[in-house]
């Protein structure tokens, strides 16, 4: 039973030696903008492929988003690429926080480079997540800024006292291969899109089916 959890409990695609981004979020619902950091992503720091880890939850949020298979799905749909793919992969490995999915992804999958992804705006209260300092110390983080959210990001705890291990945007090439810490901030163009806006305007809801 254990070794047929460790081959389903996988990411498809990938082998050792290549570098692998992973965006986690809600994706509640996925929207263009998700496409768009994905695609620069893909790019600006030279990786293999990038998975959308679409969570079951997020634990630092009360509400409770659409079901996994309606997200899962919606996410599919709109990202059509093919390096990057489209995982739950965190409901069947029962992992709540990203440190404890990066922690079953490293020993599944033994000789890939992770790469965290995460906007700007996470980097902010990336302090607040559970083992953060744990995920800066054992994979590079690349943190994907639009126009105004480096400013505040820059000052908030995690790039403080991270400093020292922050690599230049010029350098983002070099850090899927970099020793943790390692972080690096890349710009991005401003795509005007939101899932809270679309949730407000209506466009998605938890109660809609798919």
């Amino acid at each position: 039973m254990r070794i047929k959890l460790l081959m389903v409990c996988k990411l498809p695609h990938i082998r050792p030696g290549q570098s692998v981004g992973l965006l986690g979020g809600s994706f509640d619902p996925p929207h263009r903008g998700h496409a768009a950091i994905s695609h620069a992503a893909l790019k600006r720091f030279g990786l293999d492929h990038l998975f959308w880890l679409v969570s079951p939850g997020n634990p630092l949020k009360a509400r409770q988003p659409a079901p996994l298979e309606r997200r899962i799905s919606a996410s599919r749909g709109l990202i059509q690429h093919p390096r990057i793919h489209v995982s739950g992969i965190e409901a069947d490995l029962g992992t709540r926080y990203t440190a404890q999915t990066l922690r079953h992804l490293r020993r599944r999958h033994p000789g890939v480079r992770f790469v965290w992804l995460m906007g700007a705006d996470n980097l902010t209260h990336f302090h607040r997540w559970k083992d953060w300092q744990q995920i800066l110390d054992t994979v590079p983080v690349g943190v994907l800024a639009r126009p105004g959210d480096r400013i505040s990001s820059r000052f908030s705890p995690a790039a403080r006292i991270y400093r020292h291990a922050m690599l230049k945007g010029s350098e983002s090439q070099l850090l899927a291969r970099a020793d943790s810490p390692a972080w690096c901030f890349v710009n991005l163009p401003m795509v005007d899109v939101s899932s809270t806006a679309l949730r407000a305007r209506g466009e998605w809801s938890a109660a809609q089916q798919g």
